[in-house]
């Protein structure tokens, strides 16, 4: 028995420098490619006057707290693993770093959370979205979810849920202790109820968009008609056109009253067409798959939480929780390549703006809702 206890203690003296080996180059990686991917997504949605409008304002507050979560939090965790698993710091830098993970964990999930409600507005009521969302609007949203987020990750730091250095995770957080004498259960609850809301929320607009498929059976309703401008039920949009450049007389048809040229091309409010709202679609379905990534990479480090703190007996495999951790530092540098892969709109725009291949744009439609 004694030898094959032996044996084993060798297998692990073995296996610890190639875990290390793989914890360091993984790292390593992630750190590289969350930094420089955010900082070019940044860089490009800060560069491009195109792309100044709210769903990425919301995007670039994303990807610097990513870059800030990266660049400060994570070479902390590779020099504990460097010393063999060991904090070398004092407990204030601890403390500091793990109020800065716990921080920009708990911002994003703040920021998707309104960038879900964003996405219903814009596509549910446009109207309202485009009038109301501004940029004074998008950094009133910001700054909340920045002083919810340094409300719920400050009280920690005065040893309410202490934060302390965790051997296992390679990592300062959150001391998970029994939920008998746990203060970190509620932080935890509000994070996964932050998260079961941000997916009801993404639920009812899919229901909203379901529902408008429904296409009624065409009526043909007869066209009316004064001094050759065709308006009403049955008009064309030829008809339309032709009083907008100006070949219409007497008074304005009721099927224009609600449109008017716009002189000022910086301020256009273009009616929801049919472009538009694919445009819409595919900006939701983008921030969706982050939303999505988001609970699925932070999923097991929840459960490993949870098993901690409900838990009597067994302790969280070694394996699951390294794998849990590493998924959620991942997450970090996951929504650069959603961002490319998964928008047209910002793969023109890093063509254009950051690689320099010039295309012709088309333009745009000069009139607005009044």
């Amino acid at each position: 028995m004694a030898n094959y206890s032996h044996a084993a203690d060798n297998i692990l003296q073995n296996l610890s420098p190639l875990t290390a080996f793989l914890k360091l180059t993984s790292l390593g990686f992630i750190i590289g490619v969350s930094v420089v991917g955010n900082l070019l997504i940044s860089i490009l949605l800060v560069k491009d006057k195109t792309l100044h409008r709210a769903p990425y304002y919301f995007l670039l507050d994303l990807g610097c707290s990513d870059v800030l979560r990266s660049a400060i939090c994570f070479p902390f965790v590779f020099n504990s693993v460097k010393n063999g698993s060991t904090w070398t710091y004092g407990t204030l830098t601890c403390k500091v770093i793990a109020f800065l993970g716990v921080l920009s964990c708990f911002h994003t999930a703040f920021m998707l959370f309104c960038i879900s409600v964003t996405r219903y507005l814009a596509i549910a009521h446009h109207r309202f979205y485009t009038k109301r969302l501004t940029f004074w609007t998008c950094l009133a949203v910001i700054c909340m979810v920045w002083t919810l987020s340094v409300a719920m990750a400050f009280p920690p730091v005065l040893d309410v849920g202490t934060y302390s250095f965790i051997r296992e995770e390679d990592q300062c957080t959150f001391q998970h202790r029994s939920f008998r004498a746990n203060d970190s259960l509620g932080f935890m609850l509000l994070l996964a109820l932050i998260l079961l809301a941000t997916q009801l929320v993404y639920l009812k607009l899919i229901f909203f968009v379901h529902d408008r498929r429904k296409m009624k059976p065409v009526q043909f309703v007869a066209a009316v008609s004064q001094n050759w401008t065709f308006h009403g039920p049955g008009a064309s949009g030829q008809a339309a056109a032709n009083w907008l450049s100006g070949f219409g007389r007497g008074p304005t048809p009721p099927t224009l009253l609600g449109i008017r040229q716009n002189a000022n091309p910086t301020s256009r409010r273009r009616l929801l067409v049919l472009d538009e709202f694919k445009m819409e679609k595919r900006i939701s379905r983008m921030f969706y798959i982050m939303t999505f990534l988001f609970l699925t990479l932070w999923g097991p480090y929840l459960v490993a939480c949870y098993w901690r703190v409900f838990a009597r007996g067994p302790v969280v495999p070694g394996g699951f929780l390294t794998a849990a951790v590493w998924m959620s530092f991942a997450q970090a540098g996951i929504n650069p390549f959603v961002c490319i892969f998964s928008n047209r709109e910002l793969r023109r725009c890093f063509s254009t703006t950051l690689l320099y291949c010039r295309k012709s744009r088309l333009p745009r439609e000069p009139y607005c809702v009044i």
